[in-house]
């Protein structure tokens, strides 16, 4: 999918499927594209990615029809501005909390290159665009991903405000900063998180915008997407990395009955 596909697709309620990709090896993009997915999740916030890397992913993933989507350190308008330079279908703003984080995310992924009081003036409704700038920044808006990280109680509470900004495409909820926001660190089968997503979710797609949640439990996932979750951003390829090569050398040691185990530290996507 290309940018202007994935909102329509988000907004409509059809299902689209994402992964993270923590790689920047150049022979990771053709393989990530036999899973069929509709994007990839670029993550700057949490994985040590420079501006040059995400550019060349962006601009690898992109060649082949699949939107990469990054998320930036915070909700800077100019860390947005800079991913969307660098070739970004859309951004991922991490930890929003309030309309004035969301409205000013939107004025950067839907309104750039506008800045400054003319942009404001615009997103106030003081002001409106020229007809000729009107449909400029039209025609970038429409192919210009914004996506909400939901990760804490406040956000949780503030959701219909926040979703009150009529550009926000899709949110995505962030499980390990939720449940400890929630006083249940990483208690993903814990009811009060159950209630939680639930909640989330199903605000979200009240409001005609897309909703999601990155996590590697299938069950959970399907379970969720029952109530109106049509974002599946489905772990990351260095979690799939590190179960399936855990599961192959447990084998192996079993078989030649060396009672050696792995260290596996645990990865949060």
């Amino acid at each position: 999918m290309n940018g202007q596909q994935l909102i329509s697709a988000l907004r409509s309620g059809q299902t689209v499927y994402g992964t993270l990709i923590v790689s920047p090896s150049p022979f990771w993009p053709a393989r990530v594209r036999q899973l069929g997915l509709d994007l990839v999740f670029i993550d700057t916030e949490h994985i040590p990615l420079d501006r040059s890397s995400v550019a060349w992913m962006c601009q690898a993933y992109s060649t082949l029809d699949l939107a990469p989507i990054v998320r930036i350190p915070s909700p800077d308008p100019f860390q947005a501005q800079m991913m969307l330079d660098a070739g970004a279908a859309g951004i991922i703003a991490p930890y929003i909390e309030t309309r004035q984080q969301a409205l000013a995310l939107a004025g950067t992924v839907k309104f750039g290159p506008l800045k400054g009081e003319r942009l404001r003036s615009i997103l106030a409704g003081e002001t409106q665009a020229e007809p000729v700038l009107g449909d400029y920044l039209g025609q970038r808006a429409a192919q210009r991903v914004l996506i909400l990280n939901i990760e804490s109680v406040p956000a949780m509470e503030a959701l219909d405000d926040i979703l009150s900004v009529p550009y926000v495409d899709s949110i995505l909820i962030g499980p390990h900063d939720l449940s400890c926001s929630l006083g249940i660190p990483e208690q993903y089968d814990h009811p009060d998180f159950d209630a939680a997503v639930r909640r989330i979710l199903q605000t979200a797609r009240a409001h005609g915008v897309g909703a999601g949640i990155h996590i590697d439990s299938i069950d959970q996932e399907i379970g969720w997407s029952q109530i109106g979750a049509n974002l599946i951003m489905h772990s990351s390829d260095i979690v799939s990395f590190l179960n399936r090569l855990t599961e192959d050398f447990s084998r192996i040691r079993t078989g030649l009955q060396d009672a050696r185990s792995a260290d596996v530290t645990r990865v949060n996507i």
